[in-house]
């Protein structure tokens, strides 16, 4: 059996990404809040919608940070992983609320199409242009202290903020539009923008956080590649039931069993597997569990991907 990890690097992007959430969560509850109360007083559905849009984001930081926080629990009997699944059901649940969201946008913006309310425009140009300096500080925020590139949660945390910079700049538009114009439906075409924009991004999300739920192979892996490591290490004349799944965003786990020639001896097979977890991390793979067997234990039926265990269990008996 063999184990690899790269722990303290991802401790201190762990730290790291619960604190950037925590304060990004404060600044955008706070003004999310402004922005509700602006969008009411001004009767700007594209305010409103950029609110909505925040109040995800504000759900999406907490539950991030609410996330990472859970994830520091310690493996238990029951829950032999610990809670790091938490940060993926986090991103699902955040993935379907922007869905949601966006949708009701949506359908209450092709009311207004019809028959377009007066806006407060110069009150929802000041709250707009605020809402963009808000966004572009938390993005900031977001980049620096932040895994935007291998964590899902700060990903989408990150996605949405972005998504709600597009939607003040789409608010500040429409307000400039009806203060110049005075064309109304600017406002409601500005919050369908937005909304399709959030739709998107919701998606997406959700799409890939289903993936990792899924137990499918990680984006960033090349199977072949793995394959490859097993295949040219002298002495391993097969592989089947090859698993690489994803725990959690940014590390990856591994299972298979590896066919060795029958010479071989305890201690190769030890630094056999040595050399393998070696390739392996490298290749971004943290937690790997080989079974090494013989030709004469290896399935008769020796295949790569396991295509239905209970049929070879089911076989051996």
């Amino acid at each position: 059996m063999g184990h690899g990890h790269d722990h303290a690097h991802h401790h201190h992007t762990h730290g790291a990404n619960k604190k950037t959430l925590t304060i990004g969560f404060v600044i955008i509850t706070a003004f999310m809040l402004i922005e509700v109360i602006g969008g009411v007083v001004t009767n700007s559905l594209a305010l409103l919608s950029d609110a909505g849009h925040m109040l995800s984001d504000a759900v999406s930081l907490g539950i991030g940070a609410l996330a990472f926080k859970f994830g520091e629990k310690v493996a238990s009997y029951s829950k032999t992983y610990g809670y790091k699944r938490m940060e993926i059901l986090a991103a699902v649940l955040n993935g379907v609320a922007l869905i949601f969201i966006s949708l009701l946008i949506i359908y209450e913006a092709i009311q207004r199409f019809s028959n377009p309310p007066t806006v407060a425009s110069s009150g929802m140009l000041i709250i707009a242009i605020i809402g963009l300096l808000v966004n572009i500080l938390v993005a900031w925020i977001l980049l620096r202290g932040g895994d935007t590139k291998e964590n899902l949660n700060i990903r989408a945390a990150f996605l949405h903020v972005i998504g709600d910079m597009l939607g003040s700049v789409g608010a500040i538009i429409a307000a400039l539009v009806i203060m110049l114009f005075d064309w109304g439906w600017a406002d409601p075409l500005a919050s369908v923008i937005v909304a399709i924009i959030v739709l998107i991004s919701g998606y997406r999300v959700t799409k890939d956080s289903v993936h990792v739920l899924m137990e499918g192979a990680p984006s960033n892996i090349e199977m072949e590649q793995i394959i490859k490591v097993f295949k040219s290490k002298p002495g391993i004349l097969d592989i089947h039931d090859l698993h690489v799944w994803c725990i959690t965003s940014g590390q990856n786990a591994l299972s298979c069993h590896a066919v060795v020639d029958g010479t071989m001896t305890l201690s190769e097979s030890q630094s056999l597997l040595k050399t393998i977890e070696h390739d392996l991390a490298h290749l971004g793979i943290g937690h790997i569990t080989v079974q090494i067997e013989d030709e004469k234990h290896a399935h008769d039926n020796s295949i790569l991907c396991c295509q239905n265990e209970h049929e070879i269990i089911h076989h051996h008996h």
